[in-house]
């Protein structure tokens, strides 16, 4: 989002800091409008070398994910967004990937993607999912996210060693 005006002081704001930088800065509080990324959280489970994918409203398919909320910690969130969107419960073993989004030029995000263990809940699509199903990692239907081919590709990679 690019301000015309300092949300703070109602001043005009300038497209650029003093050094240059691309940042909206205002010259009378000092203050620099941040424009940050936000926290996306995504939970890769596994059976049988097939992994969890949702369908997303575009028809195209993506691992659990969603956004973090704010005050909410990053695995509370990965948990939560894995069990609204599939039904399933889970235990995070570890981060296997973070990526920076880029994919939609309105939206940066940084992405973290989880390694999890099922742990409960019954498969089924909720929240903003119309399917979620597990995928042979040979069969990957067209994703959603480029980032995803990337973590889909390092994941067949290991579980190849």
């Amino acid at each position: 989002m690019t301000y015309q005006f300092c949300p703070h002081c109602g001043n005009r704001l300038a497209a650029f800091d003093d050094q240059g930088t691309p940042r909206q800065r205002c010259s009378d509080c000092d203050r620099i409008h941040f424009r940050n990324p936000t926290v996306g959280v995504a939970v890769i489970l596994l059976r049988d070398h097939r992994v969890l994918l949702t369908q997303r409203r575009c028809g195209r398919w993506c691992i659990p994910c969603g956004h973090v909320e704010w005050h909410e910690d990053v695995e509370t969130a990965a948990g939560r967004e894995l069990h609204e969107e599939t039904g399933l419960k889970c235990e995070l073993i570890r981060v296997f990937n973070v990526q920076s989004n880029f994919h939609d030029p309105a939206s940066h995000t940084v992405g973290v993607w989880y390694l999890g263990r099922e742990t409960g809940g019954a498969l089924s699509a909720g929240d903003d999912a119309l399917r979620a199903e597990f995928v042979d990692l040979n069969d990957i239907p067209e994703l959603a996210f480029p980032t995803d081919n990337v973590v889909i590709e390092q994941l067949a990679t290991a579980m190849r060693r």
